[in-house]
């Protein structure tokens, strides 16, 4: 069963998946921007149809240690979730916004639960520790940019399990590019310090730029960050709210399998 997705492990760390499911052009239908394999339940796309891509999403990764996805209602906010598989219920799909409270961040340390972010142009960020032990995803739209949410949640994280951020690994999946992403209210939106980044004749912020040096600032070396510069404004492939207003979402999937010593 066939999903139109990027698959990435950090180099060394062969247990641990990164999954960036992209939309099924395939699938889509009449025309509405919601459809092609949108993950999220909260669009105004068919609970049925959602439930059915998350499914198949399921089943085409379980053979790479892939047990669960859990999500959470995103609200451009800085709070951070750390899930336990015990607490999460039966249902392998879990409906966001009903058993797990509003959350940009969720981070675990339990093999097989896939921490789902869901995007349509704000930026997946996908984060593990050396050993692959410890895994953190964060969604970063441009408002967790200016709140410093990168620094914020990495040192909650390391502090909850007691590493060293120079220790983490990070990849930034598809979000929209630096020529797409226009801020015609820059001096409103944003705090003076994040000019560098901003293109005064475009208008536009490089956020892939200052998703880089954020992480760098947070203590990660740049050798150990990495990303998928795929624009979703520009990319059919990709579900793009700048683009269409109303649309569906892909999402950024960390997930590792069970080592020896855990079996």
């Amino acid at each position: 069963m066939s999903l139109n997705a990027v698959f990435f492990h950090f180099p060394g760390l062969a247990h641990v998946h990164c999954l960036f499911p992209l939309r099924d052009q395939d699938l889509s239908e009449d025309g509405d921007a919601r459809l092609g394999g949108n993950l999220s339940f909260e669009v105004g796309d068919s609970r049925e149809r959602v439930r059915s891509t998350r499914k198949r999403l399921l089943d085409c990764y379980r053979g790479f240690g892939l047990k669960r996805l859990c999500d959470a209602h995103q609200v451009h906010a800085c709070d951070l979730l750390f899930l336990e598989e015990k607490a999460l219920g039966d249902d392998p799909v879990l409906d966001a916004g009903l058993s797990l409270q509003a959350a940009d961040g969720l981070a675990t340390c339990e093999a097989g639960l896939g921490l789902l972010i869901k995007t349509a142009d704000c930026q997946p960020l996908l984060i593990s520790d050396k050993n692959g032990r410890f895994l953190l995803a964060l969604h970063v739209g441009w408002r967790g940019n200016a709140s410093d949410f990168i620094a914020k949640a990495i040192e909650t994280f390391c502090r909850r399990f007691a590493l060293k951020a120079s220790d983490l690994l990070a990849v930034r999946g598809p979000s929209l590019g630096p020529d797409k992403a226009e801020f015609v209210h820059f001096q409103r939106e944003w705090p003076e310090r994040f000019s560098p980044w901003f293109d005064s004749r475009s208008r536009s912020m490089d956020l892939w730029g200052l998703t880089r040096y954020q992480l760098t600032q947070a203590g990660l070396a740049p050798r150990h960050i990495y990303g998928l510069d795929l624009c979703t404004a520009t990319n059919s492939q990709c579900f793009s709210y700048r683009r269409d207003k109303v649309c569906g979402r892909q999402g950024g999937i960390i997930w590792r399998e069970a080592q020896p010593n855990e079996e």
